[in-house]
């Protein structure tokens, strides 16, 4: 069996570019093979050589009732039993809209589609259909899909006109594109005052994770609110990391609250656990925003796919599952967790700063705390790639990046974090080698 991983891999590059379809899974910022994976259950994956590993990615999100969770393996086999794809309106479509707007109730309609990208380009589309502007503003190191208005990256200054971070992306496409150090509220605000009239929309991941995990300082979001209030643009909100798992109402309720939120943003987008698995995403938002997307209104959107029957089907069985329970041992796990690692690292004297945004967290090589991308970039990326796969050779699997959360399930039990705990000294030794 041994060798088999390289086996694939080498097989999957003559017919895949790069060998993956997504591509962090290429391994690139660790190096190595990566694993090919067979099946997946609770918290344990099973690549091709037999190897098993307690899983720190939960398929980047969606995992968070553990992998082939039976309830809602047996919905998706009840619905593909029914029929794979309708193309037609279904009831489980009105259903998981349902149960959206009751987590979140300022998502008060709901248009489901089969990306995150597709969710956050959408958002998009709307907001500059809704105020006819054109100016959007993101933030260095906020990953919001790979529609190309947002795949630009930051300039030198306080503010730049976005410039293409990928091939393909014209100059054109991301011209509209601001992008600013995130946490930077001053920042922000010299751009409202010089451009304001012209900007249709702020877009920011609730908490930013894809940079690894930065919570937003206190107030941050608040005042993004209160500055696109001013300006007439509209606050889009991505949740498509952290809604519906750093809490039943994702990262806006546990920060703003929900029965009487401190601030609401215009429009939300939500992906991973929203579709238990499957490929399933939605936007979100005040009526009036969401009622221009045709049949009503004259900003076009559509997906042949969109609400399919087995992707809905494990969205509400997972968000019916993900009940008070399930958030309280996720929150207890990541705690421990958290603590784990910080103190195996400070044993082994090697500089880290552990950050969280609930249950979400992620370990950055350095000395001092992340608050915006060029800080999150200024780590021990060597450091990350020996911890990571001294980990992996003991049994556990990180995302294999250091910019990216850790993730855990309601099913990684006791046994799992012994596994965890067992690897961790002997990684921490490597990571400060």
């Amino acid at each position: 069996m041994a060798g088999l991983n390289r086996d694939w891999m080498a097989r999957a590059c003559e017919s895949i570019p790069g060998g993956v379809n997504s591509p962090v899974r290429a391994y690139a910022s660790v190096g190595g093979t990566p694993r090919f994976i067979t099946e997946a259950s609770g918290c344990w994956v099973s690549d091709v050589e037999g190897r098993r590993y307690v899983d720190l990615v939960c398929s980047w999100g969606p995992a968070l009732l553990g992998h082939a969770h039976p309830q809602v393996v047996a919905a998706v086999q009840a619905a593909a039993a029914r029929g794979l794809s309708f193309g037609a309106p279904t009831g489980a479509e009105v259903e998981l809209a349902e149960r959206i707007r009751a987590r979140v109730p300022i998502a008060e309609q709901v248009r489901l589609v089969s990306t995150g990208t597709e969710a956050t380009m959408t958002a998009v589309r709307l907001a500059r259909g809704a105020t006819g502007r054109d100016v959007i503003i993101k933030f260095a190191g906020h990953y919001h899909g790979h529609c190309d208005a947002l795949l630009v990256a930051a300039g030198s200054g306080l503010a730049t006109q976005g410039l293409p971070g990928s091939a393909g992306v014209t100059a054109a496409a991301a011209a509209d594109t601001v992008v600013l150090p995130y946490n930077d509220t001053t920042a922000l605000r010299e751009v409202f005052a010089s451009l304001g009239d012209r900007v249709a929309a702020v877009i920011t991941e609730a908490a930013a994770a894809n940079m690894g995990v930065v919570a937003p300082a206190a107030g941050f979001n608040a005042e993004l609110r209160r500055l696109t209030h001013e300006y007439g643009a509209l606050l889009i909100l991505d949740e498509v990391l952290t809604g519906f798992r750093v809490s039943p109402a994702g990262w806006w309720g546990l920060e703003a609250g929900v029965e009487q939120p401190d601030w609401a943003p215009d429009l939300l987008t939500f992906g991973k656990v929203v579709g238990g698995g499957m490929p399933l995403a939605a936007v979100a938002g005040r009526r009036e925003v969401m009622n221009l997307l045709a049949p009503l209104g004259p900003v076009y959107q559509a997906g042949t796919l969109s609400g399919n029957p087995l992707a809905t089907a494990a969205g509400i069985a997972t968000l019916d599952l993900a009940d008070a329970a399930v958030y309280a041992l996720v929150d207890r796990r990541s705690a421990e967790l958290q603590a784990l690692v910080g103190e195996a690292l400070s044993r082994a004297g090697v500089p880290h700063v552990v950050q969280r945004a609930g249950n979400l967290f992620s370990v950055f090589f350095r000395e001092q705390p992340v608050t915006c991308y060029a800080d999150a970039q200024a780590q021990d990326t060597e450091a990350f790639r020996r911890f990571f796969h001294a980990l992996l050779q003991r049994q556990v699997a990180l995302p294999p990046s250091p910019f990216e959360a850790w993730f855990l399930s309601a099913a990684h039990d006791d046994q799992a974090m012994e596994v965890i705990a067992d690897a961790l000294p002997a990684a921490a030794q490597a990571a400060g080698r």
